[in-house]
């Protein structure tokens, strides 16, 4: 009789831990369920819905500066005027760049370099977001029209940014753009862009 008091009571303890050992698994298992589910789902909005994209250079200042970490929309099938795009059109510079879209196709596009204004389809832009007055002018002759399919981008640093201006880069065929930006993730707390 003692000896089956005592195995009963070695299996109600083997019994104890194994409950104990199984709700620790299961808090884990729990746990790395939620964890793994997390990671998967910012896996597939980053990847379907989003790119996370750096700033290199200063031809976007004021409104983006050199190391900043950009969320951009990469689902997109039409882009507007002031649009803030990455662009992965081939060029000399063998980099993307991000640029603002400034004109899309049809429009015609006028920079006075002298006094330093953008007119688009005869109509000035008030840029409140550019540095200072566009008075850098490049090799492309002005008015020019933008070709179907194509958009004409300018950085908001004017003076310091390599844009459609430029044979270089030139008018951008849609195709190449990657998406536009949609908010900022580096520095933490400044979320906005302009």
């Amino acid at each position: 009789m003692r000896k089956t008091e005592d195995i009963r009571v070695y299996f109600d303890e083997v019994e104890n831990t194994y409950s104990e050992a199984s709700k620790s698994w299961k808090f884990v298992y729990s746990w790395l369920d939620s964890v793994i589910f997390a990671l998967v789902v910012i896996f597939v909005v980053f990847t379907v819905l989003f790119r996370v994209v750096g700033v290199n250079g200063r031809s976007m200042v004021p409104t983006l500066h050199n190391g900043d970490w950009l969320a951009v929309k990469a689902i997109n099938m039409h882009y507007d005027r002031g649009d803030i795009v990455v662009i992965t059109q081939p060029n000399k510079l063998n980099e993307p760049l991000i640029k603002r879209i400034v004109a899309v196709a049809g429009d015609t596009v006028d920079i006075n370099f002298a006094d330093g204004t953008v007119k688009v389809n005869d109509q000035l832009l008030k840029e409140d977001y550019i540095a200072e007055p566009t008075n850098r002018m490049f090799d492309v002759a002005f008015p020019v029209t933008v070709p179907e399919g194509c958009v004409f981008v300018m950085g908001d640093n004017r003076n310091d940014s390599l844009d459609s201006r430029s044979t270089i880069i030139g008018f951008i065929d849609t195709r190449y753009l990657l998406g536009t930006a949609e908010f900022r993730f580096f520095p933490v707390g400044e979320w906005k862009i302009g």
